[in-house]
């Protein structure tokens, strides 16, 4: 037997699809972020060779963009700094590098030509799972003006402690 709607049971129809579209749960959209590859603190000029923000703390499919807004400049991860199963990036010098980060954790990078004068970041992941790589980042041995500059991120990460679990 052929469905021969009636114009009733067309709205009834639409109507009910309606209600399924509108209490439907929207997907999380990504955001993307941007961290800029500066020769000195936009904020602080005695600060040279920074990347602005230092530290970010994304959500999970988030991507951040390394700008290149000073030449000489790049974005790399750092050997040991990275959750496990996650591949490493590493931008081009002056060149721009977007990033995107699936999984949680933290996230180590730094300059190439300026890591030993301190040019070193970190991409904070929120999420589960996001502290089982932290005393593994943290364990890397850093060289010349790194060392002193992680000490100070891994110090302002202890005090996020609250952002981070919300």
């Amino acid at each position: 037997m052929p469905f021969n709607p009636n114009r009733r049971t067309v709205l009834l129809s639409g109507a009910a699809a309606l209600s399924v579209v509108a209490t439907t749960k929207p997907s999380l959209a990504s955001t993307a972020h941007e961290v800029q590859m500066l020769n000195k603190h936009p904020e602080d000029s005695k600060l040279r060779q920074v990347f602005y923000p230092r530290i970010i703390v994304v959500e999970p499919g988030d991507t951040v963009n390394f700008v290149s807004v000073d030449k000489s400049h790049n974005s790399v991860s750092v050997d040991g700094m990275l959750p496990a199963d996650v591949e490493e990036w590493k931008g081009g010098v002056s060149k721009d590098i977007e990033v995107t980060f699936d999984k949680p954790g933290f996230y180590g990078y730094q300059c190439t030509p300026h890591s030993t004068l301190g040019m070193v970041g970190l991409v904070i992941v929120k999420g589960e799972g996001m502290m089982d790589n932290l005393e593994d980042a943290q364990s890397v041995r850093q060289r010349g003006k790194a060392k002193k500059a992680w000490e100070e991120i891994w110090e302002e990460v202890e005090g996020m402690q609250e952002e981070l679990t919300a």
